[in-house]
């Protein structure tokens, strides 16, 4: 299956699904979609959704929502990779149960470089807003469960995911916050806590 199988009216729901998913982190359900292509029935966006799924540029999950496989060809000019974008990180789940995943994102291989696993992560609050990471901006983070004094991680921490700097020294962890905002405070741990990875690269809102 490829893009020539598709309508045109499929091809501008990809873009109104990329666009929206970029601005919110999430799929845009039905009826955000049909509010989007001004639809003023649910049935046409669900057909088109039906569409790009036979077609292999979406897939259905187990909760009946969408995840996006791949974009149009004529946005993916240089050479990427797809990189999972993660939504909620749910409590007890993990951070890329096929459930948390919202869509898979084309990222030039210059960042994401072949040979590590990689995926996106929307940031939420100021806590790291000093280190140049603003609410509602992406991060790219390379999966792995270390990191070195001075990096920014994504850490789990009571079941939530948290970006903060990392700071090791004895038997303690400090993750430190980089914000103008004095209500955010280090958070002390020992070794028992799970560093999902260090931050990338940041895409701003």
């Amino acid at each position: 299956m490829s893009e020539e199988n598709l309508s045109l009216k499929a091809k501008e729901a990809l873009k109104h699904m990329r666009n929206f998913i970029m601005l919110h982190g999430r799929m845009p359900s039905t009826r955000e979609l049909m509010k989007e292509m001004k639809y003023k029935s649910p049935l046409s966006p669900m057909l088109l959704l039906n569409d790009l799924a036979a077609n292999g540029f979406l897939e259905k999950k187990t909760d009946g929502s969408y995840i996006l496989l791949k974009d149009l060809a004529a946005n993916e000019s240089a050479r990427t990779v797809a990189i999972p974008l993660v939504g909620t990180a749910s409590c007890g789940m993990p951070i890329l149960a096929q459930e948390n995943i919202e869509a898979m994102i084309p990222v030039s291989t210059a960042l994401a470089k072949p040979g590590s696993s990689y995926f996106l992560l929307r940031a939420k609050g100021d806590s790291m807003n000093e280190a140049g990471i603003n609410n509602g901006d992406l991060i790219l983070i390379k999966q792995q469960p270390t990191a070195n004094n001075g990096q920014n991680v994504v850490a789990l921490i009571d079941d939530e995911a948290t970006i903060k700097e990392y700071q090791h020294k004895g038997d303690f962890v400090t993750l430190l916050p980089r914000s103008n905002n004095k209500v955010h405070q280090p958070i002390i741990l020992t070794q028992d806590f799970k560093i999902q990875g260090v931050v990338i690269a940041t895409i701003p809102k």
